[in-house]
Parts: C-alpha cells; sequence; structure tokens
C-alpha cells in the first residue's frame, strides 16, 4: 500500500486544478505517481474528506403538507363533502324566507347566487392561500387565526409586525362569531317554546321566561369539554333536522303558490338587511378550516369540482329553494325561522318546532364547545393547574349566563340574526380572506394589472358596506322593538 505524505498531497492537488475542465465531464482522473507509467487511477471519492466537511449536496424536495398529516386519523374527500354540507345546513336555511322577505322576489333569487359565489370564492383563496402558506414553511396545516398570522409574518416586511393583531383578530372574531351565534340558538329555542306551549296551553307568558328555561339545559351541555361525547347529541340533531325540513316542504306545497303579491324589488332601506341575514345564514367560515385540516387529500377540497364547489352548490340550491318558496308561501309574515311560521296548534306543526328546537339545542353544545377551546387555550396559563377544573366550569357558567342576558335583552329572532351576520360574518367570511390573499400575493403575484388587488379591494368595501348598513338597520329594528314593548 502506498503512503500519501503532505508533498504528495499537495502535488495532487495542483493536478486536480490542472484537469478541472476534465473533471467537469469524468470523475475518474488518471494521477501519474511517478515518472513511470503505472495503471493505477485516483477518483474523486478518494478524496472526498474535505469535500464533506465543506458542500453538501442540494436536494430541491418539493414539501408536499398532506404527507405529514396522520393518515389515520383523516377522512375522505367524500367524508369533508358531507361534513362541509351538514355544518351549512343549521338554523342559517330557516332564516332565507326572511332575507327574502327583506329582499324581494326576483332581486333576492339573483342576489343569492351572487352573495353564494362570493362566498365561495372568499373560501377558495383564503384556503389556497392556506395550503401555499403551509407549503412555504413546511407544516401539515394551518387554522384559519395561525394562517392569518403566518400571511403577515411571512409578508412583506412592512406588514410584518401585523402578526400577532392579525391572529388574535381572527380568533376573537371566532370567538365573537359562536358566542353570538349561541345566543340566537337561545332566542331560537325560546321562541319555538313560547308559541307552542302558549297557543296549546292558553298561556301569556313572556318571551323572556322561556329564555330563562332554555338557558337551564344549556348550562349542562355547554361544560362538555370532549367533542366524543357531542356525537350522539349531533346525531339526533341532524335526524331532527331532516324530520323538521320534511314537514316544512309538506306545509310550503300543500297549498297552491301565490306569487302576484310579491314584490321583486323591497324597500332599499331593507336590502341591507337581506344581504346580513343571507351573509348569517350562508357563510359557514369557522367549519371549513377544520373540515380541510382534517383531509386525507387537501388538494381535492378546492378544484372542479373539488369539495367546496360541490357542497356549496348544494348549499346555494337548498337555500334559494327554501328561502324562495318560503317567501312565496308566508309572504311580510314569514319569521326569522320558517318554522315559526307553519300553523298554531296543528299537532304536526307543533312537531317540527319543538323537534328543531330541541335539534338546535343539541347543536348548542358543539357551538358552544369551539370558542371555549379558542378562549381557554389564551387564558389557561393565567390559572393554577390545580384549579383548571374548577376554573373552566365557573368559566363556561358564566359565559353562558350572559349569552342568556343579551338574549333577553334582544329576545327578536329577526334583528339579532342580521346584526350577528353583518358584524361578525361580514368580516370573518369576506374581509379577511381578502386581506390574506393581497398580503400574500404582495406584490409580484397580483396577476396582470394587479387585478386581484383591485379585486379584494371591491370585496372588502362590499363587506365594510355589509357591515356598516347591516348592523345599522338591524340596531333600528331592535330599537323599534323597545319602541313598541
Amino acid at each position: 500500500m502506498p503512503i500519501i505524505t503532505v508533498w504528495s498531497l499537495n502535488k495532487l492537488l495542483v493536478t486536480l486544478r490542472t484537469y478541472s475542465v476534465y473533471m467537469a465531464n469524468s470523475t475518474t482522473i488518471p494521477i501519474p505517481i511517478s515518472k513511470e507509467k503505472s495503471t493505477s487511477a485516483f477518483t474523486l471519492s478518494d478524496f472526498n474528506s474535505r469535500t464533506n466537511l465543506t458542500e453538501k449536496p442540494h436536494l430541491n424536495i418539493e414539501y408536499i403538507p398532506s404527507d405529514h398529516r396522520d393518515q389515520l386519523k383523516c377522512q375522505s374527500s367524500g367524508g369533508a363533502l358531507a361534513h362541509l354540507i351538514k355544518s351549512s345546513l343549521g338554523s342559517g336555511i330557516l332564516a332565507m324566507p326572511m332575507a327574502f322577505s327583506n329582499g324581494g322576489l326576483i332581486f333576492s333569487s339573483i342576489a343569492t347566487l351572487f352573495v353564494g359565489i362570493i362566498c365561495t370564492h372568499c373560501v377558495h383563496i383564503v384556503v389556497k392561500t392556506s395550503q401555499a402558506v403551509c407549503k412555504d414553511i413546511k407544516v401539515p396545516a394551518l387554522n384559519y387565526a395561525e394562517t392569518a398570522e403566518k400571511v403577515f409574518e411571512n409578508g412583506p416586511k412592512r406588514f410584518r409586525s401585523w402578526s400577532s393583531f392579525a391572529k388574535n383578530f381572527v380568533e376573537y372574531g371566532l370567538m365573537g362569531t359562536y358566542f353570538a351565534a349561541a345566543t340566537v340558538y337561545i332566542i331560537f329555542i325560546a321562541t319555538s317554546l313560547h308559541d307552542v306551549v302558549n297557543y296549546d296551553f292558553g298561556l301569556k307568558w313572556d318571551i323572556r321566561i322561556y329564555i330563562a328555561m332554555a338557558v337551564i339545559p344549556c348550562l349542562f351541555i355547554g361544560q362538555f369539554r370532549n367533542l366524543k361525547y357531542l356525537v350522539p347529541f349531533s346525531t339526533l340533531a341532524n335526524i331532527f333536522i331532516v324530520i323538521t325540513f320534511g314537514i316544512v316542504l309538506y306545509y310550503l306545497f300543500n297549498q297552491p303558490l301565490v306569487f302576484s303579491d310579491k314584490p321583486a324589488i323591497a324597500s332599499i332601506t331593507q336590502i341591507p338587511l337581506y344581504f346580513a341575514t343571507v351573509i348569517f345564514a350562508m357563510e359557514g367560515i369557522g367549519a371549513v378550516f377544520p373540515v380541510e385540516n382534517a383531509m386525507r387529500k387537501p388538494q381535492d377540497f378546492l378544484g372542479c369540482p373539488g369539495v367546496l364547489n360541490s357542497a356549496m352548490t348544494v348549499v346555494i340550491v337548498l337555500y334559494g329553494v327554501i328561502g324562495f318558496f318560503g317567501y312565496v308561501r308566508y309572504g311580510e309574515e314569514v319569521r326569522g325561522s320558517i318554522t315559526l311560521n307553519l300553523k298554531y296548534g296543528e299537532p304536526l306543526a307543533d312537531v317540527a318546532k319543538l323537534l328543531m328546537a330541541v335539534a338546535i339545542l343539541f347543536t348548542y353544545g358543539l357551538q358552544f364547545y369551539i370558542p371555549n377551546e379558542l378562549l381557554w387555550r389564551k387564558i389557561n396559563h393565567k390559572f393554577d393547574p390545580k384549579n383548571h377544573n374548577r376554573t373552566q366550569l365557573l368559566l363556561r357558567t358564566g359565559i353562558i349566563l350572559i349569552t342568556g342576558g343579551i338574549a333577553a335583552a334582544v329576545p327578536n329572532l329577526e334583528p339579532f340574526i342580521g346584526l350577528v351576520g353583518a358584524i361578525f360574518f361580514s368580516l370573518l367570511g369576506i374581509l379577511v380572506p381578502s386581506v390574506c390573499e393581497t398580503i400574500h400575493l404582495w406584490p409580484h403575484g397580483l396577476g396582470a394589472y394587479n387585478w386581484r388587488l383591485y379585486k379584494n379591494i371591491l370585496l372588502s368595501i362590499f363587506a365594510i358596506i355589509a357591515l356598516l348598513s347591516g348592523a345599522t338597520a338591524s340596531i333600528n329594528d331592535i330599537i323599534k322593538f323597545y319602541t313598541q314593548e
């Protein structure tokens, strides 16, 4: 075995530099050891110790977030479609006839398609942004608040300091949305009980008595801290909702419909209430990210047809049908939930009202679970771990009592639905997705002539107008309610 000295190594390195051009085309280079002809050859691998210390091969492997998700806990695309449709078919669809009464028959039919497309587009751009950010920062999934945070954190330098604000804005917005919706649920349950019990038993109890009665079961169902215990309630709620829809459709079509007395477009002062109500009914941004994050193939969520487009097509059609024919059937007398328009004293109508009230009560647990988990994650570090159980019990009880108090203060279902839709769903469903896409694509990904920037500016303006006009109209209706009382 030959011995390689320092001098011979230096000579070899000089020889390697001399043959650098040849090295680019061949990894085996004959190196003469002496003046005699030799058949031995050195390869680059014989002198690779220095190379390994200073250079590493560059592997340009694309990060695919779905490959790093727990496939055993993920759901199929079909399951995601079912969950997304189910999350949209709640109390909101029953408010669609009221939305049509505030917009007029023809205007509402066209506007419902318009709002549906806007809601679908906003969900599309925020999920697409989230998936792109996941790939950029190499994480499997991000929720809504995390998406807003990372968009700003990894965006242009001037916006990075806003990342914490963006996350908190979305988190507190989601909490406000769900707590407000929980208040709507209490009003709905109480109103259904009020109409059935007062009429059937000849009572004249005030709606607030029924609100107090509705709060009692909510105090119990709101204490569940594990979703698996809510599954039986959700299953029963789904069954009751399907039965109620069947009864509602029976009452819609059991008599001839009259179209002639329905205006094509309502008064301009009522249009804001239409948009506020339909945004409340149709927008489901809070359920989107949990569904997408749990998908085995998140790439199937977007695209054509895709989970999102398929689900929203079903939702828009069903909402349009119920809204259109519900308004044609009951006209200007339509209420915040079409079940409340069913005939008083008829057993079938009473069954529909009570079943829907119980279904909403059973859904209350899930509606209340989500914001409490967000809130608890933000504040649990402030309490001694030994007292966490007691603290959560008191916290949940206090919030339920507060929402019950708000329901008692504003027991009119119709304007409260509009108020919630105008404030929370306009911001989270339309404004935030538009801002997130703009920041993520800034400044070179906004398309030809920056068309995405102008599109998102228009969406933001629409959201702000819906917020201000819808909130103003709803507050005016609340003031009228108290004036009449």
